[in-house]
């Protein structure tokens, strides 16, 4: 059909024509209520923005002569953390001659990405980068019923 002749269609039945493939060759159109159609779309996206989950870095900070029931503290808000499904970075923070026994904050992260085994997966060992020697835990999956 001509354009004349769909635009013609188109202002009878007090619709629009609107461009569907205007790279085509023909140009594919549609006769719609572009108003209707535009709430529709808005409508859809809106619904599907509500329904997505955004995924935090959550961060810990920790330095290598840290107390027990302070590591406990932290682990369980490390827990909480990746419960919520959130990423984590956990990081020890060296200080003066602490750099010295990078292997302390190294057994550190290990015990903590140990501990935190059941929801978590660490994505790489614990880097080491200046000062700070950080590890990252992506929680695992669950299945949803």
């Amino acid at each position: 059909m001509s354009a004349e002749a769909a635009r013609t269609v188109a202002y009878e039945k007090d619709l629009d024509l609107v461009k569907i493939a205007p790279g085509s060759n023909p140009p594919v159109c549609k006769i719609m209520d572009y108003g209707k159609f535009r709430f529709e779309q808005a409508k859809r996206d809106k619904e599907a923005k509500k329904n997505q989950h955004v995924i935090e870095v959550k961060e810990i900070r920790m330095s290598p002569g840290i107390g027990e029931n302070d590591f406990n503290v932290k682990l369980r808000n490390g827990q909480k953390f990746l419960k919520e499904g959130d990423r984590l970075k956990v990081t020890v923070r060296f200080r003066g001659r602490e750099m010295a026994h990078t292997e302390i904050g190294r057994d550190l992260l290990t015990r903590f990405a140990g501990a935190c085994d059941e929801f978590a997966n660490p994505d790489k060992d614990p880097k080491l980068e200046g000062r700070n020697m950080y590890v990252f835990l992506s929680p695992k999956q669950t299945v949803v019923k």
